[in-house]
């Protein structure tokens, strides 16, 4: 199977953290932005990272927090990659990228605008216009930033039933969460598995 890179975001349970990296998942996001309904605080993701082995990419989820508040939670939680997923300046993001990579989100209403490509992270996450929410948008919106050098991750609205479309589109990764979920922050055995199983299958 060629390399599929997975995000399962907005981890709350030490069992489905260690699911999902059994099954094959590239990365687990921790949600530490305050208000949502997948929030986890800076300790209970550390004792969910501690568990995990080496090869499994640890990325905090923030919006509009401070860089200091950023590299701080960061450090305490013992994450890897910081994803912003508010209105951060791109100061912001250049501050935190002197010790963490970042991957910046970006909500989309309509097409992707190509100047975001040159917005200072590693990669950029396009999602539904309200994140979280399952909310797909058409994934043609992506293309304007899939044209370009950009590392692209397509989020939004994905669930095992429907990410042959979106890697169709060949983008740098895949970022999934209530399409693998229960409720807000209890993932699926079964969604999980079956998602990494139409992806082997794929």
């Amino acid at each position: 199977m060629a390399l599929v890179r997975v995000k399962i975001c907005g981890i709350t349970r030490l069992e489905d953290a260690l699911l999902a990296e059994e099954l094959g998942a590239y990365a687990l996001g921790f949600v530490l932005a305050p208000g949502s309904k997948r929030r986890v605080d800076p300790p209970s993701a550390r004792r969910i990272s501690q568990a995990l082995g080496p090869f499994v990419v640890r990325v905090g989820v923030f919006r509009d927090q401070p860089p200091g508040e950023v590299l701080r939670w960061m450090e305490e939680a013992r994450l890897q990659v910081a994803q912003l997923h508010g209105n951060e300046p791109p100061e912001w993001a250049e501050a935190i990228g002197r010790f963490f990579p970042v991957i910046k989100a970006f909500p989309l209403e309509g097409p992707a605008r190509p100047e975001w490509a040159h917005y200072p992270a590693s990669a950029l996450l396009l999602d539904s216009p309200r994140p979280g929410s399952g909310e797909a948008y058409p994934r043609a919106w992506a293309e304007p930033l899939l044209a370009s050098d950009a590392r692209v991750i397509l989020a939004g609205g994905l669930t095992p039933e429907n990410v042959e479309e979106a890697l169709a589109l060949r983008p740098y990764a895949l970022d999934l969460a209530s399409g693998v979920e229960e409720a807000p922050g209890v993932k699926s055995e079964a969604r999980l598995r079956a998602l990494f199983g139409r992806l082997r299958g794929l």
